[in-house]
């Protein structure tokens, strides 16, 4: 999974309100000035426990970061998301704005 790339199961509607920004997201989780061993328990958390509350959409803020290609978390952030413990709870990603590249909207699959 990468972000800003519709996956496969999502439809063009759905993907489309995701990615503009007007799939309201139902908690937010602002990881930036956290060490990324910090940041990455808090996701986890946040993601499973969004999932068991059948919350579709969350946001995560990882800041921008300095350097060209941001900080550590919004580097670290699609590696997590693809790890076993995370990949079965998120089905897409994206930047709700493509100015701001600190945050990403996720998609959380329904819970069975």
């Amino acid at each position: 999974m990468s972000v800003g790339e519709q996956p496969a199961g999502v439809d063009n509607s759905t993907w489309s309100r995701l990615k503009t920004g007007k799939l309201v997201p139902g908690r937010t989780l602002d990881l930036h000035g956290r060490t990324a061993q910090h940041a990455f328990h808090a996701l986890q958390s946040f993601l499973h426990q969004a999932h068991a509350d059948r919350v579709r959409c969350v946001e995560v803020i990882t800041g921008r970061g300095s350097g060209e290609n941001g900080g550590v978390i919004r580097r670290e952030l699609p590696l997590w998301l693809n790890l076993p413990p995370l990949r079965p709870l998120v089905l897409a990603v994206t930047h709700p704005h493509a100015a701001n590249v600190g945050s990403v909207r996720l998609l959380l699959r329904k819970p069975k």
